[in-house]
Order: C-alpha cells, then sequence, then structure tokens
C-alpha cells in the first residue's frame, strides 16, 4: 500500500534549452511559449489530483512549469536543494558532447564512478546528492503531505531519482529526462517505486502538432 505518492517533473521548455545553452543553477531563465504550454498541458491531466504540497526548486522556470496548481491554493515550497547542479564556467554557453571535449569527458567521469568530480568551476554530483539529503528527509518526515508534485531540473532529478531509488549515483543517465516529463512513484514506507518512467503522454497534443507542422514544411 501507498503511503505517499510523488509526482515528479522537469520544468518545461526555455530558450536556453532549445539553443543547447547551459542553464544550471546560476541562469534563472523563464518558460518559452512552448514551455508554458507544456505545463498547461500538464495541468489539465493532472489538475484533479489532490496534492497536498507542491515542492520546487528556486529558480522561475521550476516554478512557472506548476503555477497552475499554486494558483489553485496549493500550498507551495522552494527548496534550494532542488536547484539544477551548476555547470560552473558553461552555464550560459552553448554546450553539446559533440563539441566539447571536457564536457564530455566529464560525464563519461562521473559515468565511470568519478562522482565526487567538479565539472570547472561548477559542482559534482555528490555535492548535489547531499544538498538534496535534506529536502528528501523533509519531504519523508510528513505523513500528511499523501499526494506531492515536484518540479525541479535534468541533472538535479536524475541525481535525486538515483537517491530515492537507492542506486549509485554513477547509474544517473539510466534516467532520461525530457521537458515536462513525469516520474511517478509511490513510497510505501520503506522504499520507492516507479509507477511511470520518463512519461509524456500528457504532452501528445504538443507532439502531433509538431509533427504536423513538420510534414507540411517538408511536403
Amino acid at each position: 500500500m501507498s503511503i505517499k505518492k510523488v509526482y515528479l517533473i522537469r520544468h518545461g521548455q526555455t530558450d536556453y534549452n532549445l539553443q543547447s545553452i547551459m542553464q544550471g543553477s546560476g541562469v534563472d531563465t523563464s518558460l518559452n511559449a512552448k514551455g508554458q504550454h507544456q505545463s498547461a498541458l500538464f495541468f489539465e491531466k493532472y489538475k484533479e489530483v489532490p496534492f497536498d504540497k507542491v515542492y520546487t526548486s528556486t529558480l522561475q522556470r521550476s516554478i512557472e512549469s506548476v503555477q497552475g496548481f499554486i494558483d489553485l491554493g496549493i500550498p507551495h515550497d522552494k527548496h534550494p536543494g532542488l536547484n539544477e547542479i551548476s555547470w560552473g564556467v558553461r552555464e550560459g554557453k552553448r554546450i553539446t558532447t559533440d563539441v566539447d571535449e571536457y564536457y564530455r569527458d566529464m560525464l563519461q567521469t562521473w559515468n565511470n564512478g568519478g562522482t565526487d568530480i567538479c565539472i570547472e568551476g561548477g559542482e559534482s554530483p555528490q555535492l548535489v546528492y547531499e544538498r538534496q539529503k535534506p529536502f528528501v528527509e523533509l519531504m519523508l518526515s510528513r505523513p500528511e503531505e499523501k499526494n506531492v508534485l515536484i518540479c525541479m531540473h535534468g541533472r538535479a532529478m536524475r541525481i535525486l531519482l538515483c537517491h530515492i531509488l537507492r542506486y549509485p549515483l554513477h547509474c544517473m543517465d539510466l534516467f532520461p529526462h525530457e521537458n515536462l516529463c513525469l516520474y511517478q512513484l509511490d513510497y510505501t514506507g520503506s522504499m520507492f517505486v516507479v509507477k511511470k518512467f520518463c512519461d509524456v503522454d500528457h504532452l501528445k497534443q504538443v507532439q502531433e502538432g509538431e509533427r504536423a507542422a513538420q510534414q507540411i514544411r517538408t511536403n
């Protein structure tokens, strides 16, 4: 039997996401038009869930993604432990694994087990894990919050999933993410069980519209 149901989502799309620009904890961007639409679709799908609490990071793209639920009057806490990893000197720059050898090698270092190594000027996964601990302890200490919505960020979400599902941190890339994807988890009192894995069914309207537009452009 579930003691707590957790709906864990990544924030909606920003222009920086669209342009492959690093955001991290030091870049406080807003949702773009598509991100706002993603947020509206998620709200429409899950607005009937009797959420007892909404948790977000302190960054506005996270807050904006669940604004519809906050506007319903659901109690909302901002927690810095949910902020994205700091990407250091790479924040605000267009970075991909294809063009940035150091970035690609750092991700591989983490995958190989070096999760205590910080990216240049930024954080390591282990540091993010440590700052997430107080949030996890807080959430689990509140049995009255039976339905919880959490909105945060891609890399930090992967780390949190390792934390609560008891995976080694170097396995974090086993958890894919997309803008406004959902991981739904049940907490039994001793462990978390995954009910939905990187689910984006609520975004099908956006995806189908994009496919139609692509067909028009190519025909």
